[in-house]
């Protein structure tokens, strides 16, 4: 399977990092050239392993996926559950790992794509082509990622989620029950 990653160096923890990469609705959407529309499927109200979203890129395709990791605020990762037509598997991975650079605090970012094509027959070219585009876009995304990251404004909005979520944890909140559907939610909801 192919896979295309990109790598990005920020002057922040590891847990503005994380929190940065996990933004919600309007803030997310002002750093993230990839979204268009987002939200949590299932009456889910944050991420943890086993929630599910509904995306639209900002270029049309639409993704059901699955967080399949969730360690603030070291790693997520999730994988397609139903998506474009074109990918036969899709899965990411985010990790966030603590490194100083010339004597600054900060973090090491590292965002990899897994994917395989579809057709079948159509893969020797199909996967040539995909693995530039994803690329393309995974290294256009970390960069804007790591700009947001020194954002005052997207620090601030990242920090009180961030608080808020432990806050959640802290009183048991769940993600909600299992069985919701993609047309769940609206433009409007917590992810945008």
């Amino acid at each position: 399977m192919p896979q295309v990653s990109a790598s990005i160096w920020v002057g922040v923890e590891p847990a503005d990092a994380f929190a940065v990469s996990q933004t919600t609705g309007r803030v997310r959407r002002a750093w993230d050239p990839f979204i268009r529309r987002q939200h949590f499927l299932d009456g889910a109200t944050s991420p943890e392993v086993g929630v599910r979203t509904w995306t639209r890129a900002r270029v049309g395709p639409a993704m059901v996926s699955r967080y399949v990791s969730y360690r603030p605020p070291r790693q997520a990762g999730m994988t397609m559950e139903s998506g474009p037509w074109f990918f036969d598997t899709f899965g990411g991975g985010w990790r966030f790992t603590p490194q100083a650079q010339d004597g600054v605090a900060g973090t090491l970012a590292v965002w990899k794509y897994t994917f395989s094509t579809r057709p079948a027959w159509l893969r020797p070219v199909a996967d040539r082509v995909g693995t530039w585009l994803l690329g393309r876009e995974i290294r256009a995304r970390i960069a804007a990622w790591a700009r947001a990251c020194t954002e005052p404004e997207v620090l601030a909005a990242a920090r009180s989620d961030r608080a808020e979520r432990e806050g959640s944890v802290v009183r048991g909140s769940s993600a909600g029950p299992p069985g919701g559907s993609p047309e769940q939610g609206s433009g409007d909801s917590p992810l945008g």
